[in-house]
């Protein structure tokens, strides 16, 4: 195995360490186990074989104005990584998403040996659009996860690719919502999934908004289950926010349980977040919440420059999930919203289509998205071999 390329991989978030835990997979699959792994990541990619070498979730800030009271610590860890790919000398280095830490340690590797490659395009089709430029100076290759991306990068001279979301990976879960509601003695009742986020900061903002709009539904429909998955980095939190609340909740830290609760559920209430899709292509109809502090509110409305923050909005060019944002993240609104997901079959099935429609631009119908990823990337890397090695 000496002789097999070494991938650093950088994930900083949650739903990064999922993203990464499904490339290493199909990393494992496409060599036929003749690749080796160091970096960064969570649980899910610790499952898959990799040693961290920053403890998870101290680098998952969330937010403009948020991330100043921890500059200090992430500039500190961007020297500690940069320095351990130096020692290292890997094959290739591939970030994950969390451009702000990502693209920090990526320039600092500029000139080294290390093939440079970055999943998931920053948003520049949304803010700071001469992004697509910057990064054109330092990285090898880019992998996009939406359709529309590649031509925001292709014109500044970055090579890069749609591999699709993963969003349509089920990684070999088949959803099973019956089983989960016999688990959990569910009978017929109307079952509502929470998803308040994956970031302390935003758990944080939006539980309290959340319980309250669940009060409220489950007032006017006693017979109201929910069902709140969340993540290992801010569990505790959700616990004991959502300890005897009302309908009874039903509280999951397994990513298969997820997608089984998806299935069983009549719909959702979420944060902003990968998890919207999720839940587009689950079929799951939903409405979004979010908030932030004031001051990023203010400097993100100057910034962004997209109708809505609903991923399945915009890639289907209508306004289809409701939003509540900010000053409308407000119980009596939400419920209002919720409530008739909960309650009109019409409304749901109409939201069942779009995410079907979307779950299509997303690249549901071809192979998983991380397979293409791993495909491009170890091609990548033979083709950087030869090029050293002739």
């Amino acid at each position: 195995m000496n002789d097999a390329p070494l991938i650093f991989l950088v994930a900083a978030e949650a739903s990064a360490d999922g993203l990464g835990a499904r490339l290493m997979r199909s990393l494992k699959e496409e060599s036929k186990g003749r690749v080796r792994f160091a970096g960064i990541g969570g649980p899910a990619m610790a499952a898959e074989g990799l040693n961290s070498l920053v403890p998870f979730g101290e680098l998952n800030i969330m937010g403009i104005v948020e991330i100043v009271p921890h500059v200090a610590r992430v500039l500190r860890r961007v020297r500690e990584t940069v320095a351990a790919i130096r020692e290292m000398a890997p094959a290739a280095v591939v970030t994950i998403d969390a451009p702000a830490f990502s693209f920090r340690i990526q320039r600092k590797l500029k000139g080294e040996r290390s093939l440079l490659v970055h999943y998931v395009a920053p948003t520049v089709w949304a803010w700071r659009p001469r992004r697509a430029q910057m990064i054109a100076g330092f990285l090898d290759h880019l992998l996009c996860i939406l359709p529309f991306e590649l031509p925001y990068f292709e014109k500044v001279g970055l090579p890069a690719s749609f591999v699709g979301h993963s969003v349509v990976e089920q990684d070999g879960v088949v959803p099973d919502g019956d089983g989960f509601r016999r688990r959990h003695g569910l009978g017929e009742a109307p079952l509502l999934c929470v998803l308040p986020g994956s970031r302390k900061g935003e758990v944080k903002r939006l539980l309290p908004v959340f319980s309250e709009t669940v009060a409220k539904l489950v007032a006017a429909r006693p017979t109201l289950r929910i069902v709140v998955p969340t993540v290992s980095s801010v569990a505790d939190e959700v616990k004991e926010a959502v300890a005897s609340r009302p309908g009874d909740p039903i509280i999951l830290e397994s990513i298969e349980e997820k997608h089984h609760a998806f299935a069983a559920s009549t719909a959702a209430l979420a944060a902003s977040g990968t998890v919207n899709l999720e839940l587009a292509v689950a079929g799951l109809p939903f409405a979004i919440a979010y908030k932030v502090s004031s001051l990023s509110y203010i400097v993100g409305r100057l910034m962004v420059r997209v109708p809505s923050i609903v991923m399945t909005n915009i890639l289907l060019k209508r306004n289809v999930i409701a939003e509540f944002l900010q000053d409308r993240c407000r119980a009596d609104l939400i419920a209002a919203e919720v409530g008739r997901l909960l309650d009109d079959p019409k409304a749901r099935e109409e939201q069942k289509k779009a995410g079907a429609e979307a779950a299509l631009l997303l690249g549901k119908d071809g192979p998983p998205p991380s397979e293409r990823a791993a495909k491009i990337l170890l091609d990548l890397i033979e083709r950087r071999a030869k090029i050293s090695h002739p």
